[in-house]
């Protein structure tokens, strides 16, 4: 659906995009991941033809003939605040030249988005979610070969970012590819089949996050003592099955990072059992694409 190549941006004298490749294929919901100011928002602007970009290609549907049409939700959307939901919508059909029944597709957008009676009501008077999902419904009104989403749970209450999430699941159920940038991890570890993260003008990483976690996260062995124990520590510390062993020594507790979690659990538990180590607790932790991601944006390039 998407294919950058090299695509260069700078402002004046900061490089923003440094010879970004990126690809989104058919009915991916891709997260789209980075600090602040690291180019996310200048890489959808550019896809959307909203600024030009220096240098590079991009390359949008399947034969590459750039004839698709996009849906875009900037992370603060900006509505005429006199008029209601329906009323915007109708705004938006005249502008994109929809071609159908107008009524008809704006009743479909409203309730695909949970707004078929807060589209009654004056914009002016919409909380913040509400005014997300109806800049959703007029991102999706004119039927989008790829929807680009920026923030859109930000500043959110919890109840108001599941719906959001809600909206989005069901749109990915009924095959739309979606670009979903956003900070909140958890929330692309509950849509995305697959995420690239931004650093430095390029991509640290891109792949499905099941590949992303086995190649950059961390299993984590956690032994619970009864009571500190210098012999259990002195044993782990020299023990190898771990890339790395932390002592909490106020706590008692022992923490294991190992690659191979059935190997790293197998090899704690024999040196326990082996040294008549008495303990209260073990547990095996999966990484989370929140550890995965700090240890990538903060680190260096290989």
């Amino acid at each position: 659906m998407l294919e950058i190549r090299n695509l260069h941006k700078s402002y004046k004298n900061f490089r923003v995009l440094d010879g970004l490749y990126m690809t989104i294929n058919k009915g991916d919901v891709y997260g789209f991941l980075g600090k602040n100011g690291c180019g996310k928002t200048t890489t959808m602007s550019i896809i959307c033809n909203i600024i030009p970009k220096d240098d590079g290609e991009i390359i949008l549907g399947e034969d590459g003939t750039n004839s698709i049409k996009i849906g875009y939700l900037p992370e603060t959307p900006s509505m005429y605040e006199y008029m209601n939901g329906y009323e915007y919508l109708g705004y938006i059909a005249y502008c994109t030249k929809f071609k159908g029944d107008v009524k008809q597709r704006i009743a479909a957008c409203l309730a695909i988005t949970g707004m078929t009676e807060g589209g009654k009501r004056r914009i002016k008077g919409y909380s913040r979610g509400m005014t997300q999902r109806l800049g959703i419904a007029a991102a999706i009104f004119n039927k989008p070969d790829l929807l680009i989403l920026d923030e859109p749970t930000s500043a959110l209450d919890p109840e108001g970012r599941a719906e959001v999430m809600n909206i989005i699941r069901n749109l990915s159920d009924t095959g739309s590819t979606i670009l979903l940038c956003t900070h909140i991890l958890s929330d692309v570890e509950r849509v995305a089949n697959r995420v690239g993260i931004l650093r430095d003008g390029r991509l640290a990483v891109e792949g499905s996050i099941d590949e992303i976690l086995a190649s950059y996260g961390m299993d984590c062995v956690e032994i619970q003592l009864p009571a500190p124990d210098e012999r259990a520590y002195g044993l782990f510390r020299a023990a190898e099955f771990a890339e790395k062993v932390d002592i909490h020594e106020k706590i008692g507790l022992i923490t294991a990072d190992v690659k191979d979690a059935q190997a790293g659990m197998t090899a704690a538990m024999r040196i326990l059992a082996d040294n008549d180590i008495p303990v209260s607790g073990v547990k095996l932790s999966r990484p989370t694409l929140e550890q995965v991601y700090l240890s990538i944006v903060g680190g260096h390039w290989s």
